[in-house]
């Protein structure tokens, strides 16, 4: 195994919670969440900067709670997004050199889910981010198991743990 380097002895994970967002340009941190339902989250990464995002979001449409999507925007595609994409010019980030992966929009409870959250919060995030010319380098969706996402910073790997293994993705090259 060997020993832990400097760098792993301080680096940090930054947890990510259901309808919220992080953004970061610090190669110590690792961005996670966890327990990706029908929840759909959005990694973004701009390799030159090293500078990365996450987002979880948790409905599709702001409009069936305006008064939540005012504190909470980050719980909605169609405001969360908008504020994902303005956290990363926050940090520096280029747009066009941005490269994300989509994973989640399982339905996980049953596969006739009458409302297709999972479905409809997968359209919207796809929706938005090609009307702004936006490619999604890695799509992990649908299905009926959950995933957790961990976007190390400083690589820009990511490490997607479901119930029946892990699977690791660039967003780097």
């Amino acid at each position: 195994m060997g020993s832990p380097t400097i760098g792993s002895l301080f680096a940090q994970r930054v947890v990510v919670g259901v309808g919220d967002l992080s953004v970061s340009n610090n190669g110590q941190l690792t961005l996670s969440t966890y327990a990706l339902g029908s929840c759909v989250a959005v990694a973004a990464y701009d390799p030159a900067m090293k500078a990365g995002g996450l987002l979880h979001l948790m409905l599709p449409d702001s409009t069936i709670s305006p008064a939540k999507a005012a504190s909470q925007p980050a719980m909605f595609a169609d405001t969360g997004l908008p504020l994902l994409l303005r956290a990363m010019d926050g940090i520096k980030a280029n747009r066009a050199r941005l490269r994300l992966l989509v994973a989640g929009g399982a339905s996980v409870l049953c596969n006739s889910d009458v409302f297709k959250i999972g479905e409809r919060n997968i359209k919207a995030t796809n929706s938005y981010l090609s009307s702004l010319g936006h490619t999604i380098r890695h799509s992990v969706v649908g299905g009926t198991i959950n995933r957790t996402l961990h976007l190390e910073l400083a690589s820009g790997t990511i490490t997607l743990k479901t119930p029946v293994g892990t699977e690791s993705y660039s967003l780097a090259a």
